[in-house]
């Protein structure tokens, strides 16, 4: 009985200080595969050296990129992995045993999450940010929806848990964080745009207590002191400024 195959996938836009420690830490993969969205930075040229397949184009719905670089893989298990995000050794293990007699479906993957080189485990979640993910699975149980930022995703087949985590190299400061912010709540207000239907101010600026007292209180962002709290904050106000850009904004 032969393993099974496992290919590791990355999605990148202008990645190119990232993109080959990524790559790197993915050489336990049979298939290495790179979509390259709108690239005008030397994200090409590493991939080339690196990546068994590469796939070019523009895109402007999270699906449409996420699917051509899953349909592009070949192996039995996919391993999806973003530039910012690296792959350890000892999950790289972890993966090996897991899948070895696995059956259809996928796993969900832990992350540690780093502003610089402060590790934040917690209060991640209300759409900046996530604790775990549905990172490897078979070919076919994992579609995306059709939104801008953050995008419903469909999952098919049993569910499990690895324990190693991905690191996540989620900002390099706050100045980072506030450009995140920026760019997530400019993209969900061009999906309400779209489906014609901001909501209410109302309704979005009592989001900004519900939102944030889940992620400080409930998931423990208390813990992690200020970062905690900035995490709550941009969890809580995301609907809010959406809404107002939405209402007072154009593409």
């Amino acid at each position: 009985m032969t393993s099974p195959r496992l290919s590791a996938l990355v999605v990148a836009h202008n990645e190119e200080d990232q993109l080959a420690d990524c790559l790197r830490a993915l050489r336990f993969a049979e298939e290495l595969v790179v979509v390259l969205d709108k690239c005008t930075d030397g994200s090409k040229a590493i991939a080339e050296t690196l990546a068994d397949r590469i796939i070019e184009g523009r895109w402007d719905i999270e699906a449409e990129r996420q699917h051509a670089g899953i349909d592009a893989c070949t192996g039995d298990w996919i391993l999806h992995i973003d530039a910012d995000e690296r792959a350890t050794p000892e999950l790289a293990r972890e993966i090996r045993t897991a899948i070895e007699d696995a059956a259809p479906g996928y796993f969900l993957i832990p992350f540690d999450n780093y502003v610089g080189d402060r590790l934040v485990r917690y209060g991640w979640g209300g759409s900046f940010g996530v604790s775990a993910a549905a990172r490897l699975y078979t070919a076919g149980a994992k579609r995306f929806g059709g939104q801008a930022i953050h995008p419903e995703v469909i999952m098919s087949g049993q569910k499990r848990r690895l324990k190693t985590p991905i690191i996540h190299y989620h900002d390099r400061d706050i100045s980072d964080m506030i450009q995140r912010f920026d760019r997530y709540t400019t993209m969900k207000a061009r999906d309400l745009r779209a489906a014609g239907d901001p909501g209410t101010f109302r309704s979005n600026f009592r989001r900004i207590f519900t939102r944030f007292f889940k992620c400080y209180v409930q998931r423990k962002g208390y813990r992690e002191g200020y970062y905690g709290f900035l995490i709550g904050l941009f969890a809580g106000l995301m609907p809010l400024i959406a809404h107002l850009k939405a209402r007072l904004e154009k593409d």
